[in-house]
């Protein structure tokens, strides 16, 4: 059995870092490009990660041969090609990329994608500074405003797509809906495609993606819950925007294994005042729920139950809670 990360960076792979020694400039944001396979203009890319001013780039490649590595290092001293050693899932290749970014902020960004709003890197960390007033007002620290900002997201022919996630129940099984972004400071229950600028700090202490569950929907879906759960906030800025060069991403959103993990650590928990706990009675259901090996299902609740009882002090709230953010919020 994969065993639920307990700290950030438990389970990191190996990988073997290229280039990247260089910076561009100091604004506290860097760019971490996913690629996906079929890119094939990627000086043309670089050039314009170049021009929107972040500070470094990591590219997390896949663990196939690459031959155009050295010659794009050398063209791209600011990029840093981070090569694998076996293949990795959209949580392992963030979280990865999270260790090796310096800066404050990162924005994952796929190969795919172009910039068509937002302006310069500084002016987007700018955006996510807490100035003192707002401090004020909200009494909160200074620091950044979420821990991650989602932008406004366009078809190849520029036509707004809905991508911001809302939760909804399907057959009594938790699904996502889609709406098209119009409010500033929307929120979104995941990141859609895991694009977005994240709070590195703010990142980390939430634990990053389950590297354990390999299917990218529910990584997206386990990491926004449990971000909501925890008190995070995953919003829009209508300043940013971006387009894919070719068609939007498909979303699996299949019930399997990884599904019975989402729902025993972001669904089933029971929240009293300021902890969680997942109590043994909730094991029926569950159980009822998953519908396989008897001891196989018994040995998951358990492992879940343990990761919850390490985390239980950070709950703000329980599942139905965050649900009726999107309910208050459609009012």
């Amino acid at each position: 059995m994969n065993t639920i990360p307990i700290i950030f960076n438990q389970k990191i792979a190996q990988y073997t870092a290229v280039g990247g020694k260089e910076r561009i400039a100091s604004t506290g944001i860097s760019a971490v490009v996913l690629n996906r396979t079929g890119q094939h203009q990627r000086r043309s890319f670089f050039t314009d990660l170049e021009k929107t001013g972040f500070d470094n780039i990591i590219s997390i490649e896949s663990c196939a041969p690459h031959y155009d590595i050295e010659e794009l290092s050398g063209r791209f001293p600011f990029v840093r090609f981070i090569l694998p050693e076996k293949e990795l899932n959209m949580g392992e290749q963030i979280n990865l990329a999270a260790c090796e970014i310096e800066n404050p902020l990162f924005f994952v960004i796929r190969s795919d994608m172009k910039f068509i709003a937002g302006g310069t890197a500084r002016r987007m960390a700018e955006r996510l500074i807490i100035t003192a007033n707002e401090a004020n007002e909200t009494d909160v620290k200074a620091g950044f405003k979420r821990l991650c900002t989602v932008p406004v997201i366009m078809n190849a022919s520029y036509e707004i797509m809905p991508t911001l996630a809302t939760p909804m129940t399907q057959r009594k099984k938790m699904k996502s809906a889609f709406l098209e972004p119009h409010v500033e400071g929307e929120l979104s229950l995941y990141p859609f495609d895991a694009v977005g600028i994240y709070d590195k700090t703010r990142f980390v202490q939430t634990g990053g993606f389950d590297i354990t569950i390999k299917n990218s929907f529910w990584q997206l879906m386990d990491f926004g819950f449990r971000s909501h759960l925890w008190g995070e906030e995953i919003a829009l800025s209508l300043q940013l925007k971006l387009s894919y060069n070719s068609e939007l991403p498909s979303e699996n959103a299949t019930i399997d294994h990884d599904y019975k993990r989402f729902y025993l650590k972001n669904l089933a928990p029971v929240f009293r005042s300021d902890y969680a706990h997942l109590p043994f009675y909730c094991f029926p259901r569950f159980l009822a729920r998953a519908g396989e090996d008897l001891a196989s299902d018994w040995e998951e609740f358990k492992e879940c139950r343990k990761w919850i009882v390490k985390n239980k002090f950070r709950w703000k709230m329980d599942a139905r809670t965050v649900i009726n953010r999107w309910e208050k919020q459609g009012e």
